[in-house]
Formats: structure tokens, sequence, C-alpha cells
């Protein structure tokens, strides 16, 4: 089953912010990622507000987790920390 990688951000450190996003694409597509929104259009109903969103699909869960887990994304996360603030969350798209 599929699975959603989403991600709410907000950049503190611009510069910094985008070396972790050129870094972290081809990551993410090492891992079947794709990208379904990046820091488009939104509309904040409830909750924090953080200006970039991001919604990313990969093949499975387990997909999602190896990826944010492997040396690379890693690598590329150490340029959003202290860069940003984020929440992440994986869920199990329905069928």
């Amino acid at each position: 089953m599929s699975a959603l990688w989403i991600t709410h951000v907000e950049v503190t450190d611009p510069e910094s912010y985008a070396l972790y996003a050129q870094a972290a694409g081809p990551a993410l597509a090492a891992y079947g990622g794709v990208f379904l929104h990046r820091s488009g259009p939104y509309v904040q109903l409830e909750g924090r507000e953080r200006k970039r969103n991001v919604v990313v699909r990969f093949p499975s869960m387990q997909a999602a987790v190896d990826c944010y887990n492997s040396p690379a994304y890693q690598a590329a996360l150490e340029h959003a920390r202290g860069a940003s603030d984020r929440d992440l969350v994986v869920v199990e798209e329905l069928e």
C-alpha cells in the first residue's frame, strides 16, 4: 500500500534550506518518492501555519521510512536542522 510523506515547514534560513532541498530530491526519488505538492497554494484551516507544505507519495510506508533513515537523506537533513522548524508524518494511503 502506498504512503504519503507530509511535511509542514517554516524556513528560518533560506540559504541552508535550499541546500537541503537540492540534496533531498534525489534521495526521495531513489526510494520511489514522487512529489504531489511542493509549496504551492494552500488554505490553513486549523493548527499552526507553516508556509511550506510538501506531500510525497512513496510505494510503501517502509520505502518512506527507509528513505528517511538513508544516509543520503540524513546528509540532506543536516542542512534543514537549524534552518527550519518542521513536522513530518508518514501515513498509509487508502486504497
